[in-house]
């Protein structure tokens, strides 16, 4: 059994928002996507990426998958499928030109966890009171601090710490990163978008997660609260997903 919560805020400065999430209890399967792109495309960009990884779920019940090679495939298939249909839009109109988003997505079966993502929204999972980052950012931060051009000290403050590498429709074919683990009891999952981590230290966010108890919805509406009270400077979004 899986207790949910979730919040998305646009932030103290934005004036939209164009963060997406998604809840799909009766298949155990989350969705949370930041759009990138002005006049309102990003906004667009989540919301059909979220939109059709839903339907596509919908069609395709994820309960009817047997085995982890055919889910890693389902998966595989579902972010092309909404690659494409993105990367299309934004090719029809130059309004929508370079508009993409980022996913992560979360599916929990047969006491299994399974984490799809691509671009710079996260996985956490939180077990025996601590915080580990399962997905790496698709950024190019990133790549310099893997490949020891900086450090991640230096990653925090540098200029293009918000410029992303993989996006869902940023091109014509992307690879999504894929993790899975067995899941723990009072194990505690993160989807978040760049707007919660990007305000929230690792370190304030356990804090949280430790005082909010066994109430996901109040530790969904905690950790949104902190990020606009250290400054909300991006749109925010949370699921917090607890195996009791």
């Amino acid at each position: 059994m899986v207790s949910v919560g979730f919040k998305t805020d646009r932030g103290a400065v934005r004036t939209g928002n164009e963060d997406s999430l998604f809840v799909m209890p009766d298949q155990n399967l989350y969705i949370v996507a930041d759009g990138v792109g002005g006049h309102n495309s990003g906004e667009l960009a989540s919301r059909m990426a979220v939109s059709y990884i839903a339907q596509y779920v919908a069609i395709n019940p994820v309960t009817a998958i047997d085995s982890k090679i055919q889910l890693k495939r389902y998966f595989k298939n579902c972010f092309e499928g909404a690659n494409e249909l993105v990367y299309n839009k934004a090719g029809e109109d130059p309004a929508f030109k370079g508009m993409a988003t980022t996913a992560v997505l979360c599916c929990i079966k047969d006491g299994w966890c399974y984490i799809v993502n691509v671009g710079d929204s996260r996985a956490y999972l939180v077990r025996d009171g601590e915080l580990r980052q399962i997905t790496e950012d698709h950024t190019c931060v990133r790549n310099l601090v893997n490949s020891g051009v900086i450090t991640e000290a230096q990653a925090l403050t540098h200029p293009d710490r918000n410029m992303i590498t993989r996006a869902i429709g940023g091109d014509s074919f992307i690879v999504p990163d894929y993790f899975q683990f067995e899941l723990c009891p009072e194990d505690i999952i993160i989807l978040c978008s760049d707007g919660l981590y990007g305000e929230v230290p690792a370190d304030t966010m356990l804090q949280i997660i430790e005082a909010s108890g066994s109430s996901m919805h109040r530790l969904a509406k905690s950790l949104v609260a902190e990020a606009n009270r250290s400054g909300g400077k991006d749109n925010i979004s949370v699921v917090c997903l607890k195996n009791i």
